[in-house]
């Protein structure tokens, strides 16, 4: 999704404003993805809707705390359960596994999931979000540019977007995968392994980057618009839920378009209603 972090006020406010500001800027438009969409005849089988999402995924947290989704979802019989993920790649194992039906990654996960074999359809995209994500290394590092990552370790989840950050990144200064070492870590054990110094940068995505900036002064040598490669993200839904359960994912496309749209004009009210929720583990 869009950048949620306003990078150019990080020195001078503190952790909580941080919070707002960035998160106000959660909203990105969305896009329908036509050719990739399920056939909408099929009556549906199931009433509950099984939605994935990521730590921090702003826009799925707005809808949740909106009620409209729920709302209107009660109205033709069905219910919600929402269940948190630590990464894309980790929630499309939830969906192939159908342990969830609908969900938001970045623009990689999906693809190393349909080479594995799942059977999923895009639903949604999101316009390209180039400063969200960033490959950063401590304040005092040496390293200045993705050239100086010769020999390095660099925590990554891997087949998320921010490994594809790196591929790119190091083709970018002139290097090729291998010349230096990705160590693949979900967030949680990448944080611990970069503060401790095991490894020396970290390929990461917000609201993870911004809160290492806040937390220790990191620094970023690489973003996906410093490399040129603009990021995007895509909800996503299984093939069973697509075609079984079209109402209801007609309503999640609507209220997600909705809940987007009165985001991006309603940003102190979006920074209020997540803020307080995202310092839980930041």
């Amino acid at each position: 999704m869009s950048s949620i972090w306003n990078r150019s006020r990080i020195a001078r406010r503190s952790r909580r404003s941080l919070l707002k500001l960035g998160l106000a800027g959660a909203a990105a438009s969305l896009v329908g993805v036509p050719s990739l969409a399920a056939p909408r005849s099929a009556r549906a089988q199931s009433t509950e809707v099984r939605i994935g999402s990521q730590k921090g995924a702003a826009s799925l947290l707005v809808l949740k705390a909106q009620g409209e989704l729920e709302k209107r979802l009660g109205e033709i019989g069905h219910t919600i359960t929402w269940t948190e993920f630590p990464a894309g790649v980790v929630l499309l194992e939830g969906l192939n596994a159908g342990a969830i039906d609908f969900g938001l990654t970045g623009a990689p996960p999906p693809v190393f999931a349909q080479a594995a074999g799942a059977d999923l359809i895009y639903v949604l995209a999101s316009k390209p979000s180039p400063d969200s994500q960033a490959i950063i290394v401590p304040a005092d590092s040496p390293i200045q540019k993705p050239a100086d990552l010769t020999g390095k370790k660099i925590a990554v989840a891997k087949g998320s977007s921010t490994n594809a950050l790196l591929v790119r990144a190091l083709e970018h200064g002139g290097l090729k995968w291998g010349d230096a070492e990705a160590v693949f870590l979900l967030p949680a054990d990448a944080k611990a392994a970069f503060e401790g110094g095991s490894v020396d940068a970290w390929s990461i995505w917000d609201p993870y980057y911004a809160a290492e900036q806040i937390a220790t002064g990191a620094r970023a040598i690489a973003t996906d618009g410093s490399i040129g490669w603009l990021n995007r993200s895509f909800y996503l839904a299984s093939r069973t839920f697509a075609t079984e359960s079209t109402e209801a994912l007609q309503i999640l496309e609507e209220t997600l378009a909705d809940s987007e749209t009165w985001q991006s004009t309603h940003a102190e009210d979006v920074a209020e209603l997540l803020a307080a929720a995202v310092e839980v583990w930041i």
